[in-house]
């Protein structure tokens, strides 16, 4: 029982390092980048800036807050 608790531990640990990881790289334009070179991507500052002047505010909200999504279908019909 005490390495499946071991194991939940870890695995929320990583989690919760990658979920902050995200953060910062959602608040830091240079994180981001960091962090698109480390998948594989490759951007400018410039090109991120300009691509995310596209986005609609409810976009950039999810951006930086992923686990809430629109609330649409709680609005009355």
């Amino acid at each position: 029982m005490e390495q499946t608790n071991a194991a939940k531990l870890y695995t929320a640990v990583q989690e919760q390092q990658a979920l902050s990881e995200q953060k910062e790289a959602a608040e830091n334009i240079q994180a981001f980048i960091e962090m698109a070179e480390q998948r594989g991507y490759h951007y400018t500052e410039e090109e991120i800036k300009s691509e995310l002047s596209h986005l609609s505010e409810e976009e950039l909200a999810s951006l930086q807050n992923p686990g809430v999504g629109p609330r649409h279908h709680l609005l009355p019909r």
